[in-house]
C-alpha cells in the first residue's frame, strides 16, 4: 500500500460535490461500521448498486482473510478521529461484488452527518500501478543479475586469462627451446651416416609442436565453452571403427612398450557428434599415456547396450592423490604428482563439459602409484 494524501471535510456543500464527481471511490462509514452513503464510482468499483450497499457493513467489501485487521483498525480510527492512511504498513485488498479481489490504497477523513461522527474513506484501486511497479521491480531484478552474472563472467575470464599467461610463459618455453635446439642440430648432421640423428630431431620438433597446438586447443576450447559457444552436430557413424581411428592417430605418441587394448561389443552404430567424441577419446587417450611408465598396457573398451555408450579408458600410471581427486575436473587443476609431465590442466574440465554436452557423465576411479580408470557414458542418439 502507499501512502494517500488525506483530507479534513468542513464544508457539506464542498463534500456533496466531491461525493458526486470524484474519480476515487468515496464510502461515509458510521461508527458502528455501517455504510451509510457510498458515491457513484464505489459502485462501478465494487459492482455492487447503491441500495445493496447501504446499511451493511463495510466489511463486506474486504476479503475474509483481513476482516479481523481492518475492525481493529476501524474500531481505533474512531476512538481517535483523524486523517490519516488507513492501515498504514498493511498492505490493503478490496473484493467485489463477484468476488474478485484487488489492491487498493484508502485514506480516512471525518465527516458529521445527523450530528453523528463519521468516517469517509477514499477508495483507490491501484491494480495498475501495482502492476507497473512489480513489472518494473521485475525488470530491475532481472537487470541486476544480468550486471552481476557479466561481472562475474569478466572477473573469471581475466582470471583465465592471467593464469593461462602464467601457465603458457611455463609451458611453452620447453618445447619451443627444444625445437630451437633441435633445428640448430639439423643443420650439423649433413652425411648419409647422421640421417638417423637427424630423424630423432625432427620427431622431437613434431612433438614439440604437437604440445604447443594441444596448449592452444585447450585454452581455445575452453574459452569457447565459457561463452557457451559449443554446438552439437548429429550424424550416424560406426562407432568402433571411428575409435581405432583415434588409436591410430595416438599410436604416434605411445611411449617405448606401450600398447593400447582395444575391444568393443554390443551394437556398433551411434548418433552422435564425431567432433566432440573425438576430442574426449584423444584427451582421455593422450592423459593415459602421458601418466603411464613405458611398457605399460592401456585398455580401452566401448559397450553399447540399452541405447546407451559406455567407455571405459583404464591405465596403469601414477594415478591420482586421494585428497586431490576432488579436484580433478577443476580449471587449470593439476595434481602434486604430476609437476614434471607437460599439461595445462585443462583437458579434463573441457572433456567434462564435452560429456554434459552429450547428456552424459563422466566418473572415475583412481588409486596412486596403480593407475585411473575414466568411465563416460551418453546415450546412443
Amino acid at each position: 500500500m502507499t501512502e494517500h494524501s488525506t483530507l479534513s471535510l468542513e464544508s457539506e456543500a464542498g463534500f456533496r460535490a466531491l461525493f458526486e464527481y470524484a474519480t476515487v471511490g468515496i464510502l461515509v462509514i458510521s461508527a458502528a461500521g455501517r455504510i451509510e452513503l457510498a458515491n457513484p464510482c464505489i459502485e462501478k468499483l465494487f459492482g455492487y448498486k447503491n441500495a445493496e450497499l447501504i446499511g451493511q457493513l463495510v466489511e463486506v467489501l474486504i476479503p475474509e482473510a483481513f476482516r479481523h485487521r481492518h475492525v481493529h483498525h476501524r474500531d481505533g480510527y474512531f476512538n481517535t478521529p483523524k486523517a490519516r492512511p488507513m492501515g498504514y504498513g498493511l498492505s490493503l485488498h478490496a473484493k467485489k461484488k463477484d468476488g474478485i479481489e484487488f489492491p487498493v490504497e484508502i485514506s480516512l477523513g471525518h465527516y458529521q452527518l445527523d450530528n453523528q461522527q463519521m468516517a469517509v474513506a477514499f477508495v483507490t484501486d491501484i491494480t495498475e500501478s501495482k502492476r507497473s511497479q512489480e513489472e518494473l521491480e521485475a525488470r530491475v531484478k532481472e537487470r541486476t543479475l544480468e550486471l552481476t552474472q557479466s561481472l562475474e563472467r569478466e572477473k573469471e575470464l581475466n582470471d583465465m586469462k592471467t593464469r593461462f599467461v602464467s601457465m603458457a610463459s611455463h609451458e611453452f618455453r620447453t618445447p619451443l627451446s627444444a625445437i630451437l635446439s633441435s633445428l640448430s642440430l639439423i643443420d650439423t648432421y649433413c652425411t648419409e651416416e647422421q640421417q638417423e640423428k637427424r630423424k630423432k630431431h625432427i620427431e622431437r620438433i613434431k612433438s614439440s609442436v604437437r604440445n604447443l597446438t594441444a596448449i592452444l586447443n585447450d585454452f581455445l576450447l575452453l574459452d569457447k565453452a565459457e561463452q557457451g559457444k559449443l554446438e552439437i552436430n548429429k550424424e550416424w557413424f560406426d562407432l568402433p571403427e571411428f575409435a581405432r581411428d583415434i588409436i591410430e592417430e595416438v599410436n604416434g605418441i605411445l611411449k617405448t612398450g606401450q600398447q593400447i587394448e582395444f575391444q568393443q561389443t554390443g551394437d556398433r552404430e551411434i548418433l552422435q557428434d564425431k567432433k566432440i567424441l573425438k576430442n574426449i577419446f584423444l584427451n582421455l587417450l593422450s592423459n593415459a599415456i602421458k601418466y603411464s611408465p613405458e611398457e605399460k598396457i592401456i585398455h580401452f573398451s566401448i559397450e553399447i547396450k540399452q541405447k546407451t555408450v559406455f567407455v571405459k579408458i583404464k591405465d596403469e600410471g601414477i594415478g591420482i592423490p586421494e585428497q586431490e581427486q576432488q579436484n580433478l575436473f577443476g580449471k587449470f587443476y593439476r595434481a602434486s604428482n604430476v609437476n614434471n609431465i607437460q599439461g595445462t590442466g585443462l583437458g579434463l574440465n573441457i572433456v567434462k563439459r564435452y560429456v554434459e554436452l552429450l547428456d552424459g557423465t563422466i566418473t572415475f576411479t583412481s588409486k596412486q602409484g596403480f593407475g585411473t580408470t575414466f568411465i563416460v557414458e551418453f546415450p546412443q542418439k
